[in-house]
């Protein structure tokens, strides 16, 4: 009896080894699969700024390594949040969210309640790009340089204004932060979005602005706009006779937008480390580097880790500027 037995044991032990290597295949062909369908980049703002350049560079490399296409869907409103919020709680694993200063480093200090969590919430994946703020006049105003406007604004306090994307937008704080550090006093005019804001400053309805040089540029070399200062810490190749801030008198002073890719926290870790790798690689793609240079944006690529230390080196630096300058929410 006992031989029978012991055959039965070694065949039911040789099936069920059989059936575990035999599952082994299809388990690790499931977690290559990822992406199984297209993946949602959500764009927290209107077409028309910044933010959609960087995007859709970044979409279109990762559509080509990733084999799904990466595609890029607005969801303006509320400084971003609506979009943030509606990220935070996706569980479809195909979701992911364009991170910026405004969402990640001044809602949390501009709203007294977050529909979102900026740190819990979200995976930091990489790093895309830095664009330097630039400050723009409309040509009607007479002020060639950063030193004149600056004279113009203190001999008439109150009465030049300014527009933005929004209370919060990176165009609103690049403002306040000059305003700070100059001593002046500017009439804030918030829009929704870029694109409205840049209508009425070309039409000579705004007197001036700070815009990412991606938006701005074209109509800069245009002759419709007229660029008085960088914000970046040295001058744009695009823009050689045009001076920084810190070089018209306040030194250290840097003003850039930053744009990064970001995951629910719910995306299991094997396809975040997927995604983070494949974004990097797209970030140092000569097509992608050339279309961005031209553009004025400073691509970066750089690691989960980094991309998480970044953020909370500027959340610490904004929540200071929010708190003196008193941004606060619509």
């Amino acid at each position: 009896m006992t031989h029978p037995s012991h055959e039965s044991r070694r065949r039911f032990l040789g099936a069920a080894c059989a059936l575990a290597a035999g599952g082994v295949a299809p388990l690790a062909q499931a977690q290559a699969a990822w992406p199984g369908k297209p993946i949602r980049l959500v764009v927290p703002f209107a077409p028309g700024g910044s933010s959609e350049i960087i995007a859709r560079t970044a979409a279109g490399e990762l559509s080509k390594s990733l084999g799904q296409n990466v595609f890029v869907e607005n969801k303006p409103g509320a400084s971003g949040n609506i979009a943030m919020s509606e990220v935070a709680r996706a569980d479809d694993q195909h979701t992911i969210i364009l991170g910026h200063i405004g969402t990640l480093a001044v809602n949390p200090y501009m709203f007294d309640k977050l529909p979102y969590d900026a740190n819990r919430d979200f995976k930091p994946l990489s790093l895309l790009a830095k664009v330097p703020s630039l400050y723009v006049v409309h040509p009607d105003v007479p002020a060639r340089n950063l030193k004149e406007f600056l004279a113009l604004a203190r001999a008439r306090p109150g009465q030049l204004n300014y527009g933005s994307a929004g209370n919060g937008s990176a165009g609103h704080l690049a403002f306040e932060y000059l305003k700070m550090t100059a001593g002046v006093f500017l009439l804030h005019v918030p829009y929704r979005g870029t694109g409205p804001q840049l209508t009425d400053l070309l039409a000579g309805r705004l007197e001036a602005a700070a815009v990412g040089a991606s938006a701005i540029l074209p109509h800069i070399k245009a002759g419709k706009l007229r660029c008085i200062a960088t914000g970046s810490s040295k001058r744009l190749q695009q823009l050689p006779d045009v001076a920084t801030v810190a070089e018209q008198g306040f030194p250290g002073f840097e003003m850039t937008q930053w744009y990064g890719i970001l995951a629910p926290a719910t995306m299991p870790q094997a396809n975040i480390d997927k995604l983070a790798a494949e974004t990097m690689k797209a970030m140092k793609n000569n097509a992608a580097l050339e279309r961005l240079h031209q553009d004025g944006a400073e691509p970066v690529g750089g690691t989960p880790a980094q991309f998480a230390q970044f953020i909370a080196t500027e959340q610490k630096r904004w929540k200071a500027v929010v708190e003196r300058a008193k941004i606060k929410a619509d």
